[in-house]
């Protein structure tokens, strides 16, 4: 017995100086770090597919769903809809892929005693920790910098398949009772003019937009008003609103009977377009700009300012998952509870997708900053993997 317990200290004070090579006295070993990040990432990333297959699936079967009563879509044509949503939603099942991933990454290493070992050779959580965050965090700036420009294209041509397929009605265009508001700016009159229009029809008809019942409220800097333009018929046709028969209305003055008035516009027809559509159909490169140009033209841009800043969140959110599934899964077995933890750490996955949610639902309703709506999850989640982690590192 004494022989045997010997050969095992051998053993393990072999493999101990194994991972504390000469060059890494400090307790961190290259190979180490490297060999975490490997199964870090393989396991991440099979969550990652495996979650955004489960959600397309059931997208598939919501598409067959709303074709049923229509016999004339094809189900090739329901396929390629469900196919341009897939980068869509693996950015949505992202932060869910790294905390699943990272469970079952560092469940399975410390049910094999690898992370006890490395552990017990003086290597920190914090050490052995560095390199999976960092290969988190990568993913997540890739997802935002890459996955979301092409989810946006692909998602942008998906909602104009699913609008001539399978909704009726007549388009984001279609407000409430064909009634368009907007405003842009106009220095025809004065620096930093604005102009306001008000079209009582509107009707898209490929890249024109006529509008008919038009008004148009010319305004200084100071927001008084300077003429009134009113108009049966006009187009929005290459950045240039064109009235026809139009009649000015100066303060205290009779109408004036002017004809075609053309008034030069930021806006086009695609621009109008996108402003009412998801703010998903636009790439985290097109935000700031297209939020600009929503502001100035009095648009509301609450949504889009606030999955720009989600999109910015998006690489925290992932690192922070991260250490969330570490904190919850890097129990050692003797202690017993693992499977407690196990859960405890999923339950706190869809706990932080709840509060994500209900802060973006403030946030759409202006309750708060669309920054604070975007950041909260994240920063709730990142004080509770801190708090995890050092009180398993420190006690």
């Amino acid at each position: 017995m004494k022989s045997t317990t010997d050969g095992y200290r051998s053993w393990f004070s072999t493999l101990i100086h194994t991972l504390r090579p000469q060059e890494a006295e400090v307790g961190f070993s290259t190979t180490l770090a490297i060999y975490i990040a490997r199964h870090f990432t393989l396991n991440t990333l099979s969550m990652v597919l495996a979650l955004t297959g489960l959600v397309s699936l059931f997208d598939f079967i919501d598409l067959l769903r709303r074709a049923a009563t229509r016999p004339n879509v094809p189900t090739s044509l329901i396929l390629e809809i469900a196919g341009l949503h897939i980068p869509y939603y693996v950015i949505y099942v992202l932060p869910f892929g790294i905390l699943l991933g990272g469970i079952v990454c560092f469940s399975r290493l410390t049910r094999s005693s690898e992370l006890i070992v490395a552990r017990a050779a003086g290597i920190s959580a914090w050490q052995f920790l560095a390199s999976p965050l960092s290969c988190a965090l990568l993913i997540g700036l890739f997802t935002t910098t890459g996955i979301s420009a092409l989810s946006s294209s692909m998602y942008r041509q998906a909602e104009l398949l699913d609008q001539s397929y399978l909704r009726t009605g007549g388009g984001v265009l279609t407000l409430k009772g064909g009634e368009l508001w907007l405003r842009q700016a106009d220095e025809g009159l004065t620096p930093h003019g604005v102009a306001i229009l008000h079209a009582q029809n509107v009707k898209l008809a490929q890249d024109t937009l006529d509008v008919s019942g038009v008004t148009i409220f010319r305004l200084d800097d100071r927001d008084r008003l300077i003429v009134r333009v009113e108009a049966p018929t006009g187009t929005l046709a290459h950045q240039q609103w064109s009235l026809n028969d139009s009649s000015l209305l100066h303060p205290d003055h009779l109408p004036e009977k002017i004809g075609t008035l053309n008034l030069p516009s930021d806006l086009t027809v695609s621009r109008i377009q996108e402003s009412f559509a998801s703010p998903d159909t636009l790439s985290v490169f097109a935000l700031p700009s297209f939020i600009s140009l929503l502001e100035r033209s009095g648009f509301p841009s609450i949504r889009h300012r606030l999955h720009f800043q989600s999109l910015l969140a998006l690489p925290i959110l992932a690192g922070t998952m991260a250490l969330v599934s570490a904190g919850f899964s890097m129990r050692p077995a003797r202690r017993g509870g693992v499977a407690r933890m196990l859960g405890s750490g999923i339950a706190a996955g869809f706990a932080l997708f709840t509060i994500s949610k209900v802060a973006e639902q403030f946030g759409e309703s202006g309750a708060l900053p669309p920054v604070l709506a975007a950041w909260a999850p994240t920063g709730a989640g990142l004080c509770l993997a801190v708090a995890l982690l050092l009180h398993m590192e420190d006690g």
